[in-house]
C-alpha cells in the first residue's frame, strides 16, 4: 500500500511539474494571456511542496522523480502535443522507471 501511495504522490506532483510548466511555456512561447503563466506558476510551487509528502529521504525522492517525469513528459507530449514516442522513447523511459523502483523500493538495512 505504501508503494501506491508513493507512486500517487509522483504522479500528481508530475502533473504539476509538467502541467505548471506547460502554462507558463504557453503564455511566453505562444502569446497566451498574463494569467497562463500566473496559474503556471502556482502550480509549480504546488509540485514544490507535493514532493515533500514523499517518505524517502529528499535525494532519493528528487532522484527517482528524475525517472517518472521522463515517463509523465512523454505521456504529455503525445497526449497533449501530438508527439509520438518511438521505440527508444519507450524502452529509456522503462530503463528510468527501473532505476525509480531502484532507488526508492529496494529493502536496505
Amino acid at each position: 500500500m505504501e508503494i501506491i501511495k508513493s507512486l500517487c504522490i509522483f504522479f500528481l506532483a508530475g502533473l504539476c511539474e509538467i502541467g505548471g510548466g506547460y502554462l507558463v511555456w504557453l503564455w511566453l512561447k505562444e502569446d497566451k494571456p498574463l494569467w497562463y503563466g500566473i496559474l503556471g506558476s502556482i502550480i509549480l510551487a504546488m509540485y514544490g511542496v507535493v514532493a515533500t509528502w514523499q517518505t524517502a529521504s529528499f535525494g532519493r525522492v528528487y532522484a527517482a522523480y528524475g525517472g517518472v517525469f521522463i515517463v509523465m513528459a512523454l505521456v504529455w507530449a503525445w497526449k497533449v502535443d501530438g508527439f509520438k514516442p518511438d521505440r527508444y522513447d519507450i524502452i529509456g523511459a522503462l530503463i528510468a522507471l527501473l532505476g525509480v523502483c531502484l532507488i526508492l523500493y529496494m529493502p536496505r538495512k
